[in-house]
């Protein structure tokens, strides 16, 4: 009995051995892009001089540490040739101005020169109509059961605005982004609200709209659609490639990764009661 049992357990033994198989997946390398986080965002109520844009690398599919861009020279320029230096923070690859002028509806053009290419880039920075209030109903959802919040304002009349909203939630690691326009609420109150199903009382919110450019708004609509609400931010590289507005004007079809955007925000927090 004893060497029939043992008998049984070699048979197992060697049949789960065989049919254990080391897989290799075998990814393509693609050679490394530049990414380009360039989002200068002036809050209400702030002088907005203090500004950063961050350089790093795309890497491989495993590797978790993200490589920095240093050594770069990055600056900004107004309609009136002002310039703005970014300057590097010890080999980090964050950029930071402690001088910039924020205007509304001016015009701004990024360059960024590193590893001998020349990225540029241009966008018009956009106000934000600020928040007026926010509302929490208890009664929302599908089933009815779940919390909602909705931050409103007042859009401005005669002008097509476009917008970016921002929530940021304390029961979540991940932020969530969605975009509007104003084409059927034009010149009235509207909102931003809530997508959390899991909101309890006690949880914190923290609501960022930003005023946006219509080509912001194009290029973000595609990049929620792909990535969906949840994304990691904005101006990190999307899980696609979608171009931004920043062009290689060394090598066009060395193209970098993230965007150039420049708005006017305003944040509220909110405690769910």
């Amino acid at each position: 009995m004893k060497k029939a049992t043992l008998l049984l357990v070699l048979f197992i033994s060697i049949f789960f051995t065989s049919c254990e198989e080391v897989v290799d997946v075998n990814l393509d390398t693609a050679p490394p892009k530049l990414v380009i986080e360039a989002a200068l965002n002036w809050q209400k109520g702030t002088t907005g001089k203090q500004q950063t844009i961050k350089l790093t690398t795309t890497t491989g599919f495993f590797q978790n540490v993200i490589p920095t861009v240093s050594g770069a020279t990055v600056f900004v320029k107004n309609s009136q040739n002002e310039q703005f230096n970014f300057n590097e923070v010890a080999k980090t690859g964050r950029y930071v101005c402690s001088n910039f002028k924020p205007v509304i509806d001016e015009t701004y053009t990024l360059t960024v020169i590193s590893a001998g290419n020349t990225y540029t880039a241009t966008e018009i920075m956009k106000s934000i109509a600020p928040i007026s209030r926010i509302e929490q109903k208890n009664d929302g959802g599908i089933t009815g059961t779940d919390i909602e919040v909705r931050a409103y304002y007042n859009d401005p009349p005669n002008v097509d605005n476009f917008y970016l909203y921002k929530y940021v939630y304390s029961n979540k690691i991940t932020s969530t982004y969605y975009v509007a326009e104003d084409k059927f609420f034009q010149g009235n109150e509207y909102f931003s609200q809530s997508d959390d199903d899991d909101l309890e009382i006690g949880n914190e919110i923290e609501i960022t709209h930003y005023g946006i450019s219509k080509q912001y708004y194009n290029y973000m609509s595609i990049l929620v659609s792909i990535a969906g609400s949840n994304v990691g931010g904005p101006f990190q590289s999307p899980p696609a490639t979608v171009k931004g507005n920043i062009i290689n004007t060394t090598d066009k079809a060395n193209y970098p990764l993230g965007y150039f955007s420049i708005s006017e925000t305003d944040t509220k927090k909110y405690k769910i009661q």
